[in-house]
């Protein structure tokens, strides 16, 4: 599990890099899903599992109803049975999604994106950097989203990880995939997509 651990730590360095990948020149947005997963190449049981926020508070919100109602969907697609409400699994999927935006900027060639400090130059409200919501007021047309969803497969009794991965999209501000709710369900379907996937691979899901 320290090496699970260990490579874990090197995945937002990975999607870093994954943000390089093929873009639409015409609008500046990367196309498809950008996605790593770690695992140690063991067979995962399947069972009862619970599906649950990362961040307590967000647990009752409507939003997280419809993102884990998408994780589950796949979870039982490869043969779990995802338990009710606030069932007392062993197993259980933790789950976290982040939002950023940043602006998307004229150029002789068409749009290009304008990079700032932080992560790849996304903001959330003020400040840079991906990790909170997007502005009150939602996006704009003139921005990029950036979503991204992280799962991870675990124990509750000794918090022993299974599988993690994470899963980003991005979409131009008046684009359906900017709502949380619709690019979470195009994320977690990529997320589990050969499930359990090359462990430390970036790959980019059509």
């Amino acid at each position: 599990m320290k090496q699970l651990a260990a490579v874990s730590t090197l995945l937002v360095a990975l999607l870093l890099v994954g943000g390089c990948q093929t873009t639409d020149q015409g609008r500046g947005v990367q196309q498809g899903v950008s996605v790593t997963r770690f695992h140690l190449g063991q067979p995962i049981a399947r069972g009862e599992i619970a599906v649950e926020a990362a961040d307590p508070a967000e647990a009752n919100s409507l939003e997280f109803s419809q993102q884990a109602a998408s994780v589950a969907r796949e979870l039982r697609r490869l043969g779990w049975v995802v338990a009710p409400g606030n069932v007392n699994t062993e197993q259980v999927a933790v789950i976290r999604v982040a939002q950023g935006s940043r602006l998307a900027q004229r150029s002789r060639s068409g749009l290009s994106i304008g990079f700032g400090g932080g992560t790849g130059g996304y903001r959330s409200g003020v400040g840079v950097g991906l990790g909170a919501t997007i502005p009150v007021g939602g996006p704009s047309s003139g921005e990029i989203v950036l979503t991204e969803l992280s799962v991870r497969i675990q124990r509750r009794s000794d918090a022993t990880i299974a599988w993690e991965g994470r899963a980003r999209l991005e979409a131009r501000g008046d684009a359906p995939l900017a709502s949380s709710v619709a690019a979470v369900d195009r994320l977690a379907w990529a997320l589990f997509s050969d499930f359990p996937g090359e462990s430390g691979a970036t790959i980019l899901v059509r």
